[in-house]
């Protein structure tokens, strides 16, 4: 807990004996802790340097412990002002950056980040840089980045950042899909199934682009945009299939006072899925239902609405507001 101010597992320890003991001997506190001498020393001696602990005046050889209050204090203070001096410096930096790209050279608006190791980073830092809203077209054949699961998305999503995503309709085939775009759609973003995207990609801000390079190279590559003419048609090629996709509603999310009388949440992820292009076989399987027990909810819905056919059904559906595309 306090290795934000510089101390490591075994200082800690050391420091925290001492408050408990309030003063120890060296070889008291070794076996307390089950360490070396030598390496309990190291550690008071570090602690000593940071005003968290002092040789008793008193007594030789033994050690008493700073009140924590004042000495913990002092070294958040001090955390805390090189805290500001960092955010300064970052601000000062990010103006220089902002100043020399404002007219910048052709070749720097594409880079080029070949590995997977430093196509899954500059993806991981595209995402935790983003400042109001990610937007993404998801393949069913990740490369070096899994489509829908990792921590710099809930990061962001925590910050406040929205989310986009449009999936192929492969993904929610996928042994793992449904789980992961249910966490998706329960953090509150928006997600869409089309048949087929034309190509995975990334836009943070509309400012920031990523997309990977295609071909015959041994290991994963990626194209990274800046702002640009490029960057613009990515963008209006990712409104233009996000305008087209089937919105998802699974779980809980999306569904308020619209359903109407009978149609529970297990209906509605039927019935997206359905709309999604998925058959009775592939949603009882992804949902882990019968597959009469989709049929018989199915026919429960069709009943409720009116209809005869899955046709019609899909209209009401809209009509209802189950699965409306929100407007932006």
């Amino acid at each position: 807990m306090l290795s934000a101010i510089g101390l490591d597992e075994r200082q800690e320890a050391v420091y925290r004996t001492l408050v408990a003991t309030g003063a120890a001997e060296l070889s008291d506190l070794a076996r307390r802790l089950a360490l070396p001498e030598a390496d309990t020393e190291r550690a008071l001696r570090r602690l000593e340097q940071q005003g968290l602990v002092a040789q008793s005046s008193s007594r030789a050889g033994r050690w008493v412990a700073a009140p924590p209050g004042v000495a913990l204090g002092a070294l958040l203070t001090q955390q805390r002002h090189e805290l500001e001096q960092a955010e300064l410096a970052s601000a000062l930096l990010a103006e220089d950056y902002r100043a020399q790209a404002a007219e910048p050279a052709v070749h720097d608006l594409v880079e080029v980040v070949t590995g997977a190791s430093a196509v899954a980073h500059r993806f991981h830092q595209l995402q935790l840089g983003a400042a109001t809203e990610v937007c993404a077209l998801v393949t069913g054949k990740p490369i070096a980045v899994t489509g829908m699961e990792n921590e710099s998305e809930e990061r962001a999503t925590m910050r406040g950042v929205t989310y986009r995503v449009v999936v192929e309709r492969d993904v929610l085939s996928q042994p793992d899909g449904i789980v992961e775009l249910s966490a998706a759609l329960g953090r509150d973003e928006q997600c869409r199934v089309v048949d087929r995207v034309p190509t995975k990609l990334v836009v943070a801000d509309a400012a920031l682009a990523m997309v990977p390079l295609t071909g015959r190279q041994a290991e994963p590559a990626a194209l990274v945009i800046h702002a640009s003419g490029l960057l613009e048609s990515l963008m209006g090629l990712f409104e233009a299939v996000w305008r087209d996709a089937m919105p998802l509603r699974l779980g809980a999310s999306g569904i308020g006072e619209q359903n109407g009388p009978g149609a529970d949440p297990t209906d509605l992820e039927i019935l997206s899925l359905l709309l999604a292009g998925l058959t009775d076989a592939s949603v009882a399987k992804q949902l882990d239902l019968g597959l009469r027990t989709v049929q018989r909810r199915v026919k429960g819905l069709m009943e409720l609405t009116g209809v005869t056919t899955r046709l019609q059904l899909g209209w009401h559906a809209y009509e209802r507001g189950w699965v409306a595309r929100a407007p932006r």
